[in-house]
C-alpha cells in the first residue's frame, strides 16, 4: 500500500505543482497586477493650436465644441475632456490633466450613456452605441484621440476611460455642448 502511495503521489504532486504555477502565470498575465505602480505620462500638445509666435497666422485656430469634467468609477480618476474640431475639419477627443491608475487594457470610448456616479455606473458604457478611439496612450497628462471622419459627434453625449479587460469604466466624462 505505501509504494501506491509514493507512486500516485509524485505524479499528483507534480500535476498539482505544475497548475499552481500555470495559474498563477495565467493570473499575472491577466491581471498584470504591475500596472498599478507603473505610471505612463504623455503630454501632447492639441494639433494645429497656434503658437504665440504665430499669432499673427490666418489659419482658423481649434475649436471646442463640447466638454466635460471626468469623475471617479471603479477607480480614481480626474481631468477634463474636451471635444475640438481642428482647423482641417477633423475631430479629436482631448484628456487634459488625466489622472487615473493604469490599467491592463484601457480605452478611450465614446459613448451614448449618461454618466452615472457610483458602482451602477461602472458597466453601463457598453450597453449602448460606443466608438473606440485606441488604446490610452496614459494614465496621466494630455493627450489627443483622433475621432473618425464617419462618427457623427451629435450620437455621443459621454466619454469613458474604459478597461476593455475587465468591462468596466475607469472614470468617465459627460459632454455638455458649448
Amino acid at each position: 500500500m505505501g509504494r501506491v502511495r509514493k507512486v500516485l503521489g509524485r505524479p499528483l504532486g507534480i500535476g498539482l505543482l505544475v497548475l499552481v504555477v500555470a495559474a498563477g502565470g495565467f493570473g499575472l498575465y491577466w491581471f498584470q497586477p504591475w500596472k498599478l505602480w507603473q505610471d505612463q505620462t504623455v503630454e501632447e500638445a492639441l494639433p494645429g493650436a497656434v503658437e504665440p509666435a504665430d499669432a499673427s497666422s490666418s489659419a482658423p485656430a481649434p475649436k471646442t465644441l463640447a466638454r466635460g469634467e471626468l469623475i471617479s468609477h471603479e477607480h480614481a480618476t480626474s481631468g477634463t475632456v474636451r471635444v475640438v474640431r481642428l482647423a482641417d475639419g477633423s475631430h479629436v477627443v482631448r484628456l487634459e490633466k488625466l489622472d487615473t491608475s493604469n490599467g491592463p487594457d484601457l480605452r478611450v470610448w465614446l459613448t451614448d450613456a449618461p454618466v452615472k456616479k457610483g458602482p451602477g455606473g461602472w458597466r453601463v458604457f457598453d450597453d449602448g452605441e460606443h466608438v473606440s478611439l485606441g488604446k490610452l496612450k496614459g494614465n496621466k497628462g494630455s493627450q489627443n484621440y483622433v475621432v473618425p471622419n464617419d462618427v457623427d459627434l451629435s450620437r455621443y453625449s459621454s466619454v469613458s476611460i474604459w478597461c476593455d479587460r475587465f468591462d468596466v469604466s475607469f472614470g468617465a466624462a459627460e459632454l455638455a455642448r458649448v
